[in-house]
């Protein structure tokens, strides 16, 4: 009995020790912290509240999290809200997606998009199969596609390996295209057998010469992979319009350096336009020389702000005769994202999807080219609704970057420019990174792909049509700020058919 009053006595002697040393230890290290902060003249805040004026930076990081997953509404977060997580992470697993009760988004919203149900919907059963859509029928190898909804441009770099690895292999098992995004074309793009677009990034990676300049024998080398089906000349992006991007030297690897033909542990900087590209003539008369140098279809991605450069553009088509045109033209919204963009272009540069996609497919009709080229919608497309309204105004295709994300894992942790994502897709840390398995991680991808154009095909069967590609600007309409809704094709006039 005694021995155990004794160890018991000694254990709570040890633990008033520990306690007093723990409290000694944190009023030296707040006594540092006090001194550092009265004698540094950097911020004010800290120099007037020592120590408790730190809270406040604490308490601002940690808001953003806690108003994810604590305070904010389903559908009230941005840049996605937790509805639209939801419902990728549900359709990524395969798992039921229908929900219970009744809608939790406000049809009153201005700006909010209702389809327009038919008396008489087209039955299942009478749905068809999509029609193959041709991509450059003049080119020496056209591109022959089924595809619906495909993966945006996420570069290898950007993204880690397991990353691009589960997407290409997810790809391949939902038939559509990868985009490889301006890193240039690595292994694992290649390693699960999809058909790719490759993208010619302001800095032509791996497409390129030591200097920047565009390499033809590069090229050559790409095209003569059979999964490179197209190329796509970024002239700019939604997230930052107007602006290159940069990858910092940490994680510019020796593989990465390789890839790409630049320098290792240096920051990748892309130029904000190509060098070699200052106009319309220049645009075209690059289209053309990659077209006949790889036999592929050739097109440019965009942010579409201007009608104006479409007239020029389009007229100088026209000009030098139909088969000069891109083959396709993929615009972006100013909705777009990235791994990192400075605020004044990621909140207030370009135009919208809403804007931009009818303003360019109204200008093709008007000139007649419709038909010629195809169109490629991307921003912010990530459910059914999204793509089945893009469809609406005019979309060919619709592609997605950040939706596959969230098919990967992704969590919106807002670190993807900081090597330090939690879900090991946006980070070259390798601890970070076991953490992603793609072979897991692919049948998510596929998943995600196959059960959205699912539930688009439901869209349109309850429109009336049968194939969604059927669906038209009357099959949609939109709520403006008296409350009313007003058709697509009523909202948006092509100018050509106004009388």
């Amino acid at each position: 009995m005694a021995g155990g009053q004794g160890f018991i006595a000694t254990s709570i002697d040890f633990l008033v020790a520990l306690f007093i040393l723990l409290v000694g230890v944190a009023l030296l290290l707040g006594l540092i912290v006090y001194v550092m902060d009265v004698t540094q003249s950097r911020n004010a805040l800290l120099r007037n509240y020592p120590v408790i004026g730190h809270f406040r930076y604490l308490f601002e990081h940690l808001g953003e999290f806690f108003r994810q997953y604590f305070f904010a509404m389903d559908r009230e977060e941005l840049p996605f809200n937790r509805a639209q997580r939801s419902w990728v992470y549900r359709a990524s697993e395969n798992k039921d997606t229908t929900v219970a009760f009744g809608s939790t988004k406000d049809l009153r919203r201005v700006g909010s998009v209702l389809f327009v149900n038919a008396s008489f919907p087209t039955l299942d059963q009478d749905a068809v199969i999509p029609r193959p859509i041709v991509i450059g029928p003049d080119c020496d190898q056209p591109y022959v596609t089924s595809a619906l909804f495909c993966i945006s441009g996420m570069s290898y770099g950007a993204i880690s390996k397991p990353a691009v690895q589960a997407l290409s292999a997810g790809a391949a098992q939902a038939g559509i295209w990868l985009n490889t995004g301006e890193g240039g074309l690595s292994p694992w793009h290649l390693e699960g057998g999809c058909e790719l677009v490759f993208q010619i990034g302001t800095a032509k990676n791996g497409v390129r010469d030591l200097e920047g300049r565009l390499d033809d024998r590069k090229l050559r080398e790409v095209a003569v992979h059979d999964q490179v089906r197209m190329f796509e000349i970024k002239l700019s992006q939604g997230a930052k319009p107007g602006k290159g991007g940069i990858l910092p030297g940490v994680k510019v690897t020796e593989e990465i350096a390789n890839i790409r033909n630049i320098r290792p542990g240096k920051d990748a900087i892309s130029p904000n336009r190509h060098l070699d590209i200052a106009n319309n003539a220049d645009l075209l008369d690059m289209i053309e020389h990659i077209r006949e140098l790889t036999g592929l279809p050739v097109g440019f991605k965009a942010v579409v702000s201007s009608s104006d450069w479409l007239d020029d553009l389009f007229g100088e088509i026209l000009r030098r005769g139909v088969a000069s045109a891109p083959d396709f033209i993929t615009v972006d919204s100013a909705d777009g994202g990235t791994g990192a963009a400075p605020l004044a272009l990621i909140d207030d540069m370009g135009l919208p999807l809403r804007e931009s996609l009818p303003m360019l497919v109204d200008n093709l009709e008007s000139h007649g080219l419709r038909e010629r080229i195809r169109v490629i919608a991307s921003g912010k497309l990530v459910t059914p609704a999204d793509v089945a309204w893009a469809l609406c105004l005019g979309a060919d295709f619709c592609v997605s970057a950040r939706g596959f994300m969230f098919a990967l894992g992704c969590i919106q942790a807002l670190q993807c420019n900081r090597n330090t994502c939690p879900t090991g897709i946006t980070t070259h840390d390798p601890d970070l990174q076991k953490g992603l398995i793609p072979e897991a991680k692919k049948d998510r991808v596929a998943n995600y792909a196959i059960n959205l154009v699912k539930e688009v095909d439901s869209i349109a069967h309850a429109c009336g049509v049968a194939d969604p590609r059927q669906l038209q600007r009357r099959h949609a309409r939109v709520v403006l700020a008296n409350g009313l809704s007003v058709r697509l094709d009523e909202l948006y006039i092509n100018p050509s058919q106004r009388h």
